[in-house]
């Protein structure tokens, strides 16, 4: 009976390789049937190897704008081995008279958190969405709000956040086009520069969705105040949707976009202190064509060792569902050929990498653990959205072909 059991274990193993093992997850928000939902997950790592598991804990059962969301979060100091009790991060007031003062706004409700821990110190920053505006129906008027939250202790505590909504629209508001009426960071990682530092912090790279297509705004004081990356007149994904930003080893920056599929663009830097430089066209990731669904993803760059040849690499990393619609969340990879890659060749070539999930699961984040292994989290079915972790070694995701 063991040897036909090994057998059965080998055979399946042959046919479907790219799957990852369920028993190894763990599921850090729970949405029970009937009951409040998570959704929306983000993570970050700090300085001294805390992971940060933050998700939307909505009230309203949607989205931001038809009702109360709050933003929950849980730490682990063990590379995701244990994980403490959940939080509270962001308490929305849920006030309907908050929403009737442009003052108070922002405070209603808090979601789609975009997190980064600083490299050097124990600050974190948050922007997520704030108020009670649903974001396609915004007006500059009366936009989606950006609220910051701050932590001075590594996640441990947590400040009570304020607007930055008039500082970031305000960034747009001489566009030849005019303003932009609504906006808002895409959600799981703000990234930090590897090479870019103006001041006492390394740059920070936030990544907009807005209705007049995706840009990328940068900050030198962690968060404080932001400006825009090239020129705001010029949106490097006109019909992008949520995006991501990551930079190439020569720190270029990458553009990742929700689309069917992932659209990539490379912001090349002609004086990177002031924010300077130019955007290439857009491209399409064709090996993805087939994903056929828009979906918040995941990405980043690391370098590697090749197993076969054991030469050292750089790779990005791009977490999307595998379809159909949003099922099957997985990893693609892509090999770069050089430093500095442009839009069209970093678009080329993405082979698909291991598959998490096997049943309906949507967005996804991950971070770098102080282990070496990234600290994946997403969102898996099968009552609406839990939001589920698991760490994951180089090996795995790329079904053995680098470490």
């Amino acid at each position: 009976m063991k040897t036909k059991l090994m057998t059965l274990v080998f055979a399946l193993q042959i046919v479907c390789p790219f799957v990852s093992n369920a028993q190894t997850t763990q599921r850090l928000f729970e949405t029970v049937e009937g009951k409040i939902p998570y959704r929306i997950p983000a993570i970050a790592t700090t300085k001294n190897g805390t992971l940060i598991a933050v998700a939307d804990y909505r009230y309203c059962y949607s989205d931001i704008g038809f009702g109360p969301v709050d933003l929950h979060y849980r730490l682990s100091h063990d590379n995701g081995l244990t994980w403490g009790e959940e939080r509270v991060l962001a308490d929305g007031t849920g006030d309907e008279t908050d929403v009737q003062n442009p003052q108070t706004a922002w405070r209603y409700a808090f979601g789609d958190c975009a997190i980064v821990a600083d490299r050097e110190s124990q600050e974190v920053t948050v922007l997520c969405v704030g108020g009670k505006t649903v974001y396609h129906r915004a007006k500059r008027q009366n936009p989606n709000r950006v609220v910051l939250f701050r932590s001075h202790d590594g996640g441990e505590t947590w400040d009570k956040g304020r607007e930055i909504t008039e500082q970031i629209y305000g960034l747009f508001d001489q566009r030849r086009e005019g303003p932009i009426n609504s906006l808002f960071v895409g959600s799981g990682k703000i990234h930090q520069s590897r090479y870019v530092k103006v001041g006492n912090f390394y740059r920070l790279y936030a990544a907009l969705c807005t209705l007049s297509g995706n840009f990328v705004i940068y900050s030198d004081d962690f968060g404080d105040t932001w400006r825009v990356l090239g020129d705001p007149n010029h949106s490097p994904a006109r019909d992008g949707d949520e995006p991501k930003c990551e930079e190439l080893p020569d720190g270029s920056v990458i553009l990742s976009s929700r689309y069917q599929g992932r659209l990539f663009n490379i912001f090349t830097s002609t004086d990177a202190a002031k924010g300077e430089g130019t955007w290439d066209l857009r491209a399409k990731a064709l090996d993805m064509k087939n994903v056929q669904n828009a979906c918040n993803g995941e990405i980043i760059l690391l370098p590697v060792t090749r197993k076969k040849d054991s030469k050292k690499v750089w790779i990005a990393l791009q977490s999307i569902p595998f379809g159909p619609n949003r099922t099957n969340v997985g990893f693609y990879y892509h090999e770069l050929l050089a430093d500095h890659e442009g839009a069209a060749l970093f678009a080329y070539n993405w082979k698909k990498g291991l598959q998490v999930s096997t049943q309906s699961s949507a967005y996804s984040t991950f971070t770098l653990q102080k282990d070496g292994k990234l600290g994946f989290l997403w969102e898996e079915g099968p009552t609406g959205y839990n939001i589920d972790y698991r760490s994951l070694s180089i090996e795995e995701i790329t079904l053995n072909e680098y470490r």
